[in-house]
């Protein structure tokens, strides 16, 4: 029953991108302030600021790598011709998947 209440708030949240970014932001905020007046939770704080590079690394690489792409065609990395594919930059994580990792 959790789990359904949890994913009605998730899908209702959904399309208010910059209202949950704000609210997530408020809450980084607030914790870097506790963390400061506290003098304490420094390494639990530098845990997850190596998970949130991590998910920010993940949220800005592309699903494919061109250059890996490349050599494996062995010819030039963007479309020459008007039949060729173009292909668009799909990131590796979704911006949802990216907040929901960092709230």
């Amino acid at each position: 029953m959790e789990d359904v209440a949890v994913q009605h708030y998730l899908d209702r949240a959904a399309p208010h991108t910059a209202g949950r970014w704000a609210g997530t932001l408020l809450a980084a905020a607030v914790s870097a302030l506790r963390v400061y007046y506290a003098q304490g939770f420094y390494i639990v704080s530098y845990g997850l600021g190596i998970y949130l590079l991590n998910l920010l690394i993940g949220f800005l690489s592309p699903m494919v790598d061109p250059e890996l792409e490349a050599l494996d065609a062995a010819g030039p990395a963007l479309p020459t011709r008007g039949n060729d594919e173009f292909k668009p930059f799909i990131r590796r994580l979704s911006e949802f998947k990216f907040w929901y990792g960092c709230y």
